[in-house]
């Protein structure tokens, strides 16, 4: 099973660059998409609906910011949209498709502009209740697969430049330590089970591909799902947004 997990920067201009066509080659049989930057009723063109998948959408409430997509070529049972947060749902932030044994989600989480408290207060109270949410679900009879961009990067082998990064948010010393307890407690970072290398960057926040890359873009899944991981990588070779689209094959079916 192949899952592809892309942060957009906004869908058209993806879609301008080519991101629909590269897709169309990957034979995947879920694409997560984050970061629309716009309304499902804005996508028009066909494009955006490809032949042979399920297409879901999660917009934000006023269609212009953030915004979640999922693809899946198999029918799900149930389609589940937000958390329960109800200061954050609205916001187009999670979508999710459920199946028999597993589930299938994207998220996109808030982000905060390095300095700004208020909008890291806010991002923390986000992850706070998501890891509260994450705890509580691993009591479910499933196995789940997050995929996303979770506005924070693990380790120092996930940021290029640490020291110029370490007071940054998304590499601040509590969002690692978040990251840490979670992958502690019942989940497990799927590429880092097969792919342990310092250069594998996901995203360049300041532009251009040389320098200060970021690994943010994660597949979370459940520990029960750890050997199940078969091969990931990171596709850097055309640019399609300031992030780059993640490809992980699964030995599972549904």
């Amino acid at each position: 099973m192949r899952i592809i997990s892309f942060s957009a920067d906004g869908i058209r201009n993806a879609a301008e660059k080519g991101f629909y066509d590269w897709l169309s080659e990957q034979d995947a049989d879920f694409i997560c998409i984050q970061d629309l930057q716009c309304s499902e009723y804005d996508l028009q063109d066909e494009v955006f609906f490809p032949q042979n998948y399920n297409a879901y959408f999660f917009d934000d409430i006023d269609g212009k910011a953030n915004g979640v997509a999922l693809y899946c070529r198999e029918l799900p049972k149930a389609i589940m949209t937000g958390l329960g947060f109800a200061d954050f749902d609205m916001e187009g932030r999670y979508i999710q498709a459920d199946y028999e044994n597993l589930s299938v989600g994207c998220l996109l989480a808030p982000a905060a502009e390095t300095g700004n408290a208020e909008q890291q207060s806010r991002k923390s109270q986000f992850f706070d209740m998501l890891g509260g949410h994450l705890q509580k679900v691993r009591n479910k009879r499933r196995e789940f697969i997050i995929c996303g961009n979770w506005q924070i990067a693990h380790t120092a082998a996930d940021v290029q430049d640490t020291e110029l990064n370490s007071t940054r948010s998304g590499f601040l010393a509590e969002e690692r330590q978040w990251m840490d307890e979670l992958l502690d407690n019942g989940y497990v970072d799927a590429f880092r089970e097969i792919n342990s290398d310092r250069d594998e960057f996901s995203w360049w926040p300041d532009g251009g591909r040389d320098t200060n890359g970021w690994r943010t873009d994660f597949h979370v899944i459940s520990k029960g799902l750890q050997y199940s991981v078969d091969y990931g990588a990171i596709y850097k070779t055309r640019e399609f947004s300031s992030h780059a689209p993640v490809i992980m094959d699964y030995d599972i079916e549904l």
